[in-house]
This record gives C-alpha cells, sequence and structure tokens, in this order.
C-alpha cells in the first residue's frame, strides 16, 4: 500500500519536512515514489503540488493524519 506521509530533512533544531509518496513498510530514510512538496513549521512555509496529491490519493495511497492536517 502507497502512503502519503512525512520524512525529516535538515539540521538539529532546524528540522524541514518533505511530503512524500512512499510504499508503507519503507523507513523514512527508504527510497520514495515521489516527492510531492514540503512542510518548514519554524518558518511557517508549506509547499505542496495538490494535483499530484490528488493523483496518489485517486490511485489508492493513503495519507497520515498529519499530512491529512497539512491539506486542509
Amino acid at each position: 500500500m502507497i502512503k502519503i506521509r512525512l520524512t525529516r530533512k535538515g539540521a538539529t533544531n532546524n528540522a524541514f519536512y518533505r511530503i512524500v509518496a512512499i510504499e508503507e513498510g519503507k523507513r523514512n530514510s527508504g527510497k520514495v515514489l515521489e516527492i510531492l512538496g514540503f512542510w518548514h513549521p519554524k518558518h511557517g512555509t508549506k509547499t505542496l503540488d495538490k494535483a499530484k496529491v490528488k493523483a496518489w490519493i485517486n490511485k489508492g495511497a493513503q495519507t497520515s493524519k498529519t499530512v491529512e492536517k497539512l491539506l486542509a
């Protein structure tokens, strides 16, 4: 099953997150299928390709709870 979830990147105390489509059993540092956007909570910025997210959801991907909040 494909999940749309966050992967952590960046330095200590300066983290940002990529929003990615990835196989459910893979680790956070595993190979992703597609990068859909990013979220930088410290700066309050987010960039998201909603068309790509919608396409993955139509293919059967499920979003994590945090990504659902970011989409709303």
